[in-house]
């Protein structure tokens, strides 16, 4: 078994045994091959091994990877779905519904806007997830907690039928001891049961959140969409991308 695929092996593993150990359906986890950084040839080996979710962090370099498997038509077994994970500008929205079929870094009434606009006229739809900042870091992007209510309050009065807005995203501390780790998930977790509770939004469900330093921790406190790149596919290759 070639290295990629014995990573997801293992890591399917201890996922289902994570959730099963917090009474947690593993079929509710979806594992996102963090695939930024490497190249095609890599995520082809993915693909064979059954991994079918990639996750990109700039429009630059996930484009030339997207054309590469287009042919193959949607997401299936040979085609992979694409998550555009990384902070966003609100220039490069355009690039976003005809490419990805989620995006995990909202963070404005203006981009969402902009992504309607897109979207419409491409025919489409994008699956929107709220990026929080959870930790309140000033290095990190994000909506902080106070405001994610007031935004997804803005966000609801707009006619913006082409994002469907489906729960929170944040990026955890690192590095940090597992009860802290626990304790930011478990915020974020909080949050999107409140922010579900008070605006009656049953698709409001989901939580990206967990890496490859702390997906177990993840699993433990909710998350429904993981993030994983180095456990999958060893150090990231900064030489080339194709």
């Amino acid at each position: 078994m070639n290295p990629i695929a014995s990573n997801l092996a293992r890591l399917r593993a201890e996922i289902a045994a994570a959730a099963q150990s917090v009474r947690r359906n593993p079929a509710d986890i979806t594992l996102i091959a963090v695939s930024k950084t490497h190249p095609i040839a890599s995520i082809e080996t993915a693909l064979a091994a059954g991994q079918h979710v990639f996750g990109e962090n700039t429009i630059q370099e996930a484009l030339p990877k997207i054309a590469h498997f287009a042919h193959r038509g949607p997401p299936s077994e040979i085609s992979p779905e694409w998550h555009f994970i990384g902070h966003l500008q609100s220039n490069k929205a355009k690039s976003i519904p005809s490419n990805f079929s989620w995006l995990h870094s909202l963070d404005s009434l203006k981009l969402a806007q902009r992504l309607h606009r897109f979207a419409q006229e491409q025919h489409t739809s994008v699956n929107a997830l709220i990026e929080v900042n959870i930790t309140r870091d000033p290095r990190k992007h994000g909506v902080a907690p106070p405001d994610v209510a007031p935004l997804l309050e803005r966000l609801l009065a707009q006619d913006l039928a082409s994002i469907r807005l489906r729960g929170l995203m944040t990026i955890g501390p690192y590095p940090a001891a597992e009860p802290k780790i626990r304790r930011t998930y478990a915020a974020l977790r909080d949050l999107r049961e409140e922010c579900q509770r008070r605006f009656d939004l049953p698709a409001f469900g989901h939580l990206s959140m967990g890496m490859s330093g702390d997906y177990i921790e993840a699993v433990k406190e909710g998350a429904t969409l993981l993030r994983i790149g180095t456990a999958i596919f060893g150090e990231r290759d900064y030489r080339g991308t194709n």
